[in-house]
């Protein structure tokens, strides 16, 4: 396992990259199919990381308290050839058996990670209604898998952002495993 704190690639303002996945729930997903809500959270996760695995909780805590508000999408952008636990037929399993209502996709390419210069798992960027890019970072200040978290970073801000609030930093880099990228032949 590599540890990796998240990096800016996307600068605040910037647009969300487009996409066009698969999900789990056997439709392909983009970005206009998110035009109805006022923000778009999309975290680069995957199945086998202990860091998502710690996560997974807040991550269903996001969907349930912003939904029909916020907009919440897992991207799966690991190579499942070297780590067949993030095939997307895992994908499925985890999907039901963590009862994951929010949209996951898999970044089969994995261009989507790269466009969005995702590096490690999780790393979550908040998105406005413009799909401008207002906060990359962490979901709450649990560093390690065992830490309990004090502070929920991304609620916090998505609370601010929805009342029409400044977020203080657009950056608070997450910290995770690093997304497992397809060897260049």
């Amino acid at each position: 396992m590599v540890l990796l704190k998240s990096e800016v690639v996307l600068k605040a303002g910037s647009s969300a990259p487009d996409f066009n996945l698969l999900g789990v729930d056997g439709k392909r997903h983009s970005l206009a199919d998110y035009t109805n809500y006022d923000g778009l959270l999309v975290i680069f996760i995957c199945n086998h990381c202990p860091y998502v695995k710690a996560k997974v909780g807040a991550i269903k805590e996001l969907y349930e308290k912003f939904k029909g508000k916020v907009a919440v999408i897992g991207i799966n952008s690991n190579d499942p050839i070297n780590y067949p636990d993030d095939s997307f037929e895992n994908m499925k399993v985890i999907a039901s058996e963590k009862g994951l209502k929010f949209d996951y996709l898999v970044d089969e390419t994995q261009d989507v990670a790269r466009r969005y210069g995702a590096v490690c798992t999780p790393d979550p960027f908040l998105f406005d209604k413009e799909r401008k890019l207002i906060f990359h970072g962490r979901i709450d200040n649990a560093i390690k898998p065992e830490d309990t978290a004090t502070e929920k970073t991304m609620i916090k801000n998505i609370e601010k952002f929805l009342a029409g609030q400044k977020i203080e930093k657009d950056f608070d880099p997450s910290i995770g495993c690093s997304i497992k990228w397809k060897e260049q032949t």
